[in-house]
């Protein structure tokens, strides 16, 4: 339990903390923080639970995408301000790092391994917050047309 309020402390100043270097609002940090550590810890506890990172990448992009979109409501500010400080969790920094590190050392099978790596996992992100947006239209859509009746 302890790892996990680590976890959650730790991603939660990492997103604010790009909030702050992203000049987001100042009302819009704390939320900023929630949304990369409500992602974080759902890619945390899949990757706890066994399930591959990609698959985790994809459950952290919804996860940190619905987040956003209730924030961006609730706040009455641009979407793009939370998803752009809540992704910062997920991305794969240290993997990308390692490719272009065996790329440098000539170690390029490795290397290719690396990248091919990082570019499924950015890819995962990607598609997580695709399929949480297109589902919240579609939601959206089915709700509205029940409430006129269509």
């Amino acid at each position: 339990m302890a790892v996990f309020v680590y976890q959650f402390i730790l991603s939660f100043f990492a997103s604010m903390g790009f909030g702050i270097l992203f000049n987001a609002p100042r009302r819009a940090l704390i939320s900023c923080g929630l949304t990369g550590a409500a992602g974080w810890l759902v890619y945390f506890t899949f990757m706890d639970m066994g399930v591959t990172q990609i698959v985790s990448s994809f459950a952290g992009g919804i996860v940190l995408t619905a987040v956003s979109i209730y924030n961006a409501r609730y706040l009455k500010m641009p979407l793009v301000i939370f998803i752009t400080c809540g992704i910062i969790p997920l991305v794969p920094g240290g993997i990308a790092y390692q490719a272009m590190r065996n790329v440098v050392l000539e170690n390029y099978q490795l290397a290719i391994s690396f990248g091919i790596e990082a570019a499924l996992i950015a890819s995962a992100i990607a598609l997580g917050i695709i399929t949480s947006e297109m589902l919240h239209s579609l939601v959206n859509t089915i709700l509205s047309k029940l409430k006129t009746g269509e």
